[in-house]
């Protein structure tokens, strides 16, 4: 198993991904969430040209079996926040047929060193409440709650 930055040849792949990913976020809040993917394929290609961004897949003898989306962030000159660099995590995915095989943990770990080698203070991302599945792991690997996001839906 090889963690990699994606390519073109990857996109359908990802896109795959995105729609099960997807599908979780739509099954518990359809009220919030469509179904369909989080990016077109044009979409994927501005954004693994991009250099403030980059995605990770985790690629097995050609078969894509998970990936990571990075965004770096930098704060600078805030009235009231530190100057830092963060590495965003914007999302998780490993292949439903693949789970419970570590290939999540190593693309986390895949991204700790990225964010180790761009300098960055801390990795932060957001997770759905529903996803309990995904707050389970992250919490293994170690993450904190940083700010928790509340709603109250009008009825």
């Amino acid at each position: 198993m090889e963690i990699r930055k994606a390519e073109t040849k990857d996109i359908n792949a990802i896109l795959n991904l995105l729609k099960q990913v997807n599908l979780i976020h739509h099954n518990g809040r359809p009220d919030i969430f469509n179904i369909g993917t989080k990016y077109t394929y044009e979409q994927l290609v501005e954004i693994i040209d991009d250099d403030n961004c980059s995605i990770l897949v985790a690629n097995d003898n050609g078969k894509i079996k998970g990936y990571a989306f990075c965004i770096y962030q930098e704060n600078k000159n805030d009235n009231i926040l530190t100057d830092i660099k963060t590495l965003y995590l914007d999302d998780l995915c490993v292949d439903e047929n693949y789970r419970g095989k570590h290939i999540g943990k190593k693309l986390y770990d895949a991204v700790l060193e990225l964010a180790k080698e761009k300098h960055c203070y801390n990795v932060t991302l957001n997770v759905w409440h529903l996803n309990e599945s995904a707050l389970k792991f992250y919490e293994k690997c170690g993450m904190k709650p940083l700010k928790i996001c509340m709603e109250k839906i009008m009825d």
